[in-house]
C-alpha cells in the first residue's frame, strides 16, 4: 500500500508536457503546475498569436504570465524523491498507448504479462501471481496479452465461444450451436485448431520451400549479377583496347602522311630552287652580254665595231624552261581531298557499326527477362490505376471522375498557384510514377489530344517546346487527331499508320527500355514503338491541342 501511494505522489508531481518529475515547478493562474522549461517553450510557439492557454485546461492568458518558481512545490518534490519515490516502478513498466494495460490496477496501469480465455482479463505481473498460487486457476489458459479478449464472447448469449461452426466457418458458443447453428457441423475450438494447426503445418512446409527455392534463385541471381558484372568489365577493357589500337593507328598514318608530305615537298623545293638559280645565273649573263652590246654599239671606229661584234653576239644555250607552265596551283589539294574522303568513309562505317554496336548491348539480358506481351489479357496483368494530379493541371482543364478524366475547356478553372502548374501548354501529368511494367488506356473523345510519357523535371513554364510533350528529350508523345496519328519526341514528327480507334493502350518496360502504343478495339494493333534508355522515373501525360473544343481523355478502369 505504501508503494501504491508513492506512484500515486509521482502521478501528482509529474508534469504533464515532459510526463517527468516536475523541474523547477511553477504555477500557472489557472492552478496547474509544470515545469518552468516546459511551460516556457509551450507558450513560445504561441507568440504569434498573442493567446497564451493552459495545455490541460486550455484556459486562455493575455498577457503572458510571469512565471515564478513555486519554492513549497519544489520541496515538496525534492523530499518525496529522498522518501522513496525512486521505489516506484520504471517508466517502462507502465502501460503506453501501443500496449496492453492490467485490467485490475487501478490509476496508472502497468503492462499485461498474460491475458487469461477464461477470466477475459488481462493481468499485470502482481496481479497474475493467483493464477500461479491457486489451484482454482489450474484450467485456465493464459495467452500472451491481447485486447481482443471480448471478441472471444458471442454478442447473443455472452458466453465464451468454445465451439466453431464448419458449416458458416465462425467461433459460436454452446448456446448458439443448440439454437441457430442446430444442425450444422459443429466441433469443439480445440478440435478445430488441431485440425487448422495440421493445415497449419503444411502451408508452413509448402512455405519453407518456396522460401528455399527462392533462396536457390537469388543465388542464382547473385551468381548472374556477378557474371554480368565480369564480363561487361572485361567488354570494357577489351574495348579500350581495341580503340586505343584504333587510335594509334590512325595517328601513325597521320604521321605517315605528314612525312610524305614534307618529304615531297623538300624534293619539289629542291627542284624549284635549282632551276631558280639556272634562270638567275643566265639573267645575270644575260644583262652583262647586253651591257658590252650596249658599249660597242656606242663604238664610232667602224673597224674596231667588226672586230668585236662576232665575239660578242654569240650566246650560250638557254636554260630550259619549258616545264613551268601556267595552271590552276593545286600542289597537295588532292592528298586533302583523299583524307577527307578517308574520313568521311571512316564515318561511315563507324555509324553504321556503332548502330550494331549499341544494340549488340542492348540486347544483352539475364535471367529475369521477360517477353513483351502479346494478348490483351498478358497486357493487362500489368495493368496500372493512374490518376491526374490536379497541381500540374493547365487552367484550361477541367478534371473530373476522380481526377482520372480531363476535359479541355474554354473557361479558366481557379486553380491555386504552384510550381508544377503547366502554365504554357495545355497538358497535365500523372500522380504516380511509372518504372518497371506498366500498362494502361486512355479514352479519347474529339481530335487533338496527345498521349504521353515524361520525366517529372520537363519545364512547366519555360519556351513552348521545353513545356510541350513530344518536343524535347523528357517527354514522348502519341499525338491522336480525328483520323490519324503522329508521333513526337524531340521536336522529331513521326507519321503513324495504323487503325483510328478511341481508346489508346499504352505498354511500358521502363527497364528495357521499350514504349509501345497501341489501337484498341476489338483486338489490339500496335501503332509505334520506342526502343530507348529511360534514366528517370516516368509519368503518364495528356495533351490537349484545341482545349476549347471540348476534347476529352480519361485514364480507364482496367478489370
Amino acid at each position: 500500500m505504501a508503494q501504491k501511494g508513492v506512484q500515486l505522489d509521482r502521478e501528482t508531481f509529474s508534469c504533464s508536457i515532459c510526463l517527468d518529475l516536475l523541474k523547477d515547478p511553477v504555477t500557472i493562474p489557472c492552478g496547474h503546475s509544470y515545469c518552468m522549461r516546459c511551460i516556457k517553450s509551450f507558450w513560445d510557439g504561441e507568440d504569434e498569436r498573442k493567446i497564451y492557454s493552459c495545455p490541460q485546461c486550455r484556459q486562455a492568458f493575455t498577457p503572458r504570465p510571469v512565471l515564478v518558481k513555486n519554492t513549497m512545490l519544489a520541496a515538496l518534490v525534492e523530499q518525496l524523491k529522498k522518501t522513496g519515490l525512486q521505489a516506484a516502478p520504471a517508466d517502462h513498466c507502465y502501460a503506453g498507448p501501443e500496449d496492453v494495460a492490467c485490467d485490475v490496477c487501478t490509476g496508472r496501469k502497468l503492462k499485461a504479462l498474460k491475458s487469461c480465455l477464461q477470466c477475459l482479463v488481462s493481468y499485470c505481473e502482481k496481479h497474475l501471481q493467483p493464477h500461479f498460487e491457486s489451484t482454482k486457476f489450474n484450467k485456465h489458459k493464459l495467452v500472451d496479452p491481447s485486447e481482443k479478449l471480448q471478441e472471444n464472447i458471442c454478442s447473443r448469449h455472452d458466453e465464451v465461444m468454445k465451439m466453431f461452426c464448419r458449416t458458416d466457418q465462425q467461433s459460436i458458443c454452446y448456446l448458439c450451436s443448440v439454437e441457430e447453428h442446430k444442425g450444422h457441423d459443429t466441433v469443439s475450438a480445440a478440435a478445430e485448431r488441431t485440425e487448422r494447426q495440421r493445415e497449419l503445418e503444411v502451408s508452413r512446409q509448402n512455405i519453407q520451400q518456396r522460401i528455399q527455392d527462392r533462396e536457390k534463385d537469388v543465388k542464382l541471381l547473385q551468381q548472374e549479377v556477378e557474371a554480368v558484372s565480369r564480363s561487361a568489365d572485361k567488354a570494357v577493357k577489351d574495348s579500350e583496347k581495341i580503340f586505343t589500337e584504333l587510335i594509334s593507328l590512325i595517328q601513325k598514318r597521320s604521321s605517315d602522311v605528314k612525312q610524305q608530305i614534307r618529304s615531297q615537298q623538300e624534293t619539289e623545293v629542291s627542284r624549284v630552287k635549282e632551276l631558280q638559280e639556272k634562270l638567275e645565273q643566265e639573267i645575270t649573263e644575260l644583262k652583262r652580254k647586253d651591257a658590252e652590246l650596249k658599249k660597242l654599239s656606242y663604238t664610232e671606229d667602224h673597224n674596231q665595231f667588226l672586230h668585236n661584234y662576232p665575239s660578242l653576239s654569240q650566246l650560250s644555250a638557254s636554260t630550259d624552261s619549258s616545264s613551268i607552265d601556267i595552271r590552276p596551283l593545286r600542289y597537295f589539294e588532292d592528298v586533302t581531298a583523299a583524307v577527307s574522303e578517308l574520313r568521311d568513309q571512316l564515318q561511315d562505317i563507324l555509324t553504321e557499326k556503332w548502330t550494331n554496336i549499341s544494340l549488340t548491348v542492348t540486347v544483352v539480358d539475364v535471367l529475369l527477362s521477360e517477353t513483351e506481351p502479346k494478348t490483351r489479357a498478358e497486357f493487362l496483368r500489368y495493368s496500372r490505376e493512374i490518376t491526374l494530379d490536379p497541381n500540374t493541371a493547365h487552367t484550361q482543364l477541367l478534371l473530373s471522375d476522380g481526377n482520372r478524366k480531363a476535359e479541355g475547356t474554354s473557361q479558366y478553372q481557379l486553380y491555386s498557384r504552384h510550381p508544377d502548374r503547366f502554365t504554357r501548354c495545355c497538358q497535365v501529368l500523372s500522380k504516380e510514377s511509372l518504372t518497371g511494367h506498366c500498362y494502361w488506356e486512355v479514352e479519347r473523345s474529339g481530335g487533338g489530344v496527345g498521349v504521353a510519357v515524361s520525366y517529372k523535371d520537363i519545364s512547366r513554364a519555360g519556351g513552348l517546346n521545353e513545356c510541350r510533350f513530344g518536343f524535347n528529350n523528357k517527354s514522348w508523345m502519341l499525338y491522336c487527331d480525328t483520323d490519324s496519328y503522329t508521333f513526337f519526341f524531340n521536336s522529331i514528327s513521326t507519321p503513324v499508320s495504323g487503325p483510328v480507334s478511341s481508346r489508346v493502350g499504352v505498354y511500358l518496360d521502363h527497364r528495357a527500355g521499350i514504349l509501345s502504343f497501341y489501337s484498341v478495339s476489338e483486338t489490339m494493333t500496335l501503332l509505334h514503338r520506342v526502343q530507348t534508355t529511360f534514366t528517370q522515373p516516368l509519368y503518364a501525360g495528356l495533351y490537349f491541342y484545341y482545349p476549347y473544343y471540348g476534347d476529352t481523355a480519361e485514364f480507364c478502369e482496367l478489370k
